[in-house]
């Protein structure tokens, strides 16, 4: 399988040169080389080399691997909690900074680059899919347009990558008009300057990986490889339509099976893309997990994945969690080796320096240094992002500044139950019943909900005003309305599979409609902390034998998120999108001299 494309190596090419003619005055690649020595060897070691600023090599280079993952199409600051990052002090206290933006994201991958003649920039997938109405109006084509001037140049798959289908994650990758909407400007669409990795993701027809399982970087005698995977589970939380036809391997087996291949190919400097992640013991994104008292460092799927990918895998870069973590997790021989997430929505942005040992060929891993960093907003924008952003946006406007609704304050999407989670089950339970007035109650996913409404404006349309632009970021992915029949036992098998099965490690805690509560007993284990006979119905307990009219998105009523039950209902009715429902319910109950208030988040009572 051919490592790169023509295409690729020209751009690769035309980014060197552009370095090249800014590099005088840095040091000489033979005083990195010889300050990034491993802390057994010295300079001594580059035995037979001679100065690098002459055109010799030594046998150590600095290679900076340059890394970020789920940007989610947040081309503009992330509004709310979701644009910040929280930051460790050195008095142990923290503060939030204002974070994210690609014009911002441009001008620190460029500032970092500076003197860096060998940098390779890479993403741990989730670049698009659940993005703002600037991106997702578009199916994501202002995305890829972005990360190509930002010079990405690889990236695994995730998750969201599936959200629209293998074929259209192929136009994103090769370019072409949309099938349906067409082209949205004069000029056809390029597709992405990059490779897509997807290795454990296979045909079922050809069994063979849907886009090339690893790609190689080479700059003047150095080598290294990339093997790109997402999470083995993608199928249980993507849409069965967007896995049609597609399998998901193991994460480690794959990974150790392209390995090997890179080796045989003589490449034995691998870094892994994995789009599955974990859980750092604090929030703060430059919190040393490397340090004493640091606790277990980095819990959760990622973990046991780092601990059996091969040793000759170099580094991980990963994702999927929105965690902010650089540490070390010790490999299957014990050492240790490094393993990096940048949150996301573009907020944080990694710099790993490897450390390549042209004798060997090797990353001398007791040199590999890594650390987070804040995409901050103190720094000149990058007036090609600009561009980008107003032309998109002027595009988008005429859509998007159309006020839906009013609300008082903040309705948050954070907590077990948030404001906004009891908000988008009312409106979802208020549309079905224009549809079938006997819908008893409704069920959302909270990871349906991508943003939080908030009060300030973020535009030119004034306080409290919620537009549809903030509605499509709320709600972004085109799932239908279902209705469907439950027995009351199948009612509280769901309730029950939130903290069961597949649920049990990380609940998901579906958000309800006015009128269901329960008590939620977290001091229990698995699905014993539903507590059953707490489970009610505008006050009434729910009968098991009776049947109830439930309202959830199509994903749910498919049987996402580890809700199998929920796939198992009977006498189906499809409506509108979602965010047709949320755009009704705000019109219907708001209004400028009447906002809404946020809901009380009162019903599921929770006992820790």
């Amino acid at each position: 399988m051919p490592a790169t494309s023509p295409a690729h190596h020209q751009r690769r090419r035309r980014r060197t040169n552009r370095l090249l003619a800014t590099a005088a005055g840095v040091l000489t690649a033979g005083a990195l080389a010889a300050a990034a020595l491993p802390g057994s060897a010295s300079a001594d070691d580059s035995r037979g080399s001679k100065d690098t600023s002459r055109g010799y090599h030594g046998r150590y280079q600095d290679v900076q691997l340059l890394s970020f993952n789920d940007l989610h199409g947040n081309l503009q600051p992330p509004s709310g909690s979701s644009g910040r990052v929280t930051e460790l002090q050195p008095d142990g206290t923290t503060k939030t900074v204002d974070a994210g933006g690609v014009e911002y994201l441009a001008t620190h991958l460029r500032e970092a680059r500076k003197g860096n003649r060998y940098s390779i920039t890479a993403a741990g997938g989730d670049m698009v899919g659940a993005s703002p109405l600037i991106s997702g109006l578009f199916h994501d084509e202002p995305t890829i347009e972005a990360l190509n001037k930002l010079d990405l140049d690889v990236t695994s798959v995730g998750n969201h990558e599936f959200d629209e289908g293998a074929a259209e994650l192929g136009r994103l990758q090769n370019g072409g008009c949309h099938p349906v909407d067409g082209c949205y400007t004069d000029e056809e669409f390029e597709g992405a300057d990059f490779p897509y990795l997807a290795a454990n993701v296979l045909d079922e027809k050809t069994e063979k990986p849907l886009l090339k399982p690893y790609w190689v970087w080479k700059q003047k005698g150095v080598k290294v490889g990339f093997i790109g995977v997402t999470l083995e589970g993608t199928p249980d939380i993507v849409s069965a339509e967007g896995v049609k036809g597609l399998s998901f391997k193991d994460e480690v087996e794959t990974i150790n099976k392209y390995a090997k291949v890179l080796q045989r190919q003589g490449v034995k400097s691998i870094v892994a893309l994995i789009h599955e992640g974990g859980f750092p013991a604090s929030s703060s994104y430059n919190y040393d997990c490397d340090s004493p008292g640091a606790g277990d460092g980095i819990s959760g799927p990622i973990a046991d994945i780092a601990e059996n990918v091969t040793p000759q895998v170099d580094a991980l870069v990963t994702g999927h969690t929105h965690a902010a973590y650089a540490c070390t997790i010790p490999d299957p021989s014990g050492k240790p080796r490094t393993v990096t997430s940048a949150a996301s929505f573009g907020r944080l942005y990694t710099d790993t320096t490897l450390t390549y040992d042209r004798w060997t060929g090797d990353i001398a891993r007791t040199a590999v240094k890594s650390a987070n960093h804040v995409v901050t907003r103190d720094v000149p924008k990058a007036p090609d992002m600009t561009r980008l952003i107003d032309r998109w946006n002027t595009l988008a406007a005429p859509i998007g500044n159309r006020p839906i609704g009013y609300i008082a304050g903040d309705i948050v999407k954070d907590g077990t139950e948030s404001p906004l989670g009891d908000l988008i089950a009312d409106a979802q339970l208020a549309y079905g019943r224009t549809l079938d007035a006997e819908t008893d109650l409704a069920l959302m996913n909270p990871g349906g909900i991508r943003a939080s409404l908030t009060h300030a404006a973020g535009g030119s349309e004034g306080d409290g005003v919620v537009t549809f632009a903030e509605g499509f970021t709320v709600q972004p992915f085109a799932n239908t309305v279902n209705l469907q029949d439950f027995t009351g036992a199948q009612l509280i098998q769901v309730l029950k599979e939130q903290v069961s099965g597949g649920n049990e490690a990380a609940p998901k805690i579906l958000q309800i409609s006015s009128g269901l509560t329960y008590t939620l007993d977290l001091t229990k284990t698995g699905a014993d902390r539903v507590v059953t006979d707490s489970i009610k119905l505008n006050g009434s307990a729910i009968d098991q034998a009776a049947t109830y009219r439930v309202a959830t998105n199509s994903f749910l009523a498919g049987g996402g998120d580890g809700f199998p039950t929920l796939g198992q209902g009977t006498n189906d009715l499809v409506g509108e999108d979602d965010l047709t429902a949320l755009e009704r319910y705000l019109t219907a109950n708001s209004s400028a001299t009447s906002p809404l208030a946020p809901p009380a988040a009162d019903r599921i009572t929770i006992v820790r």
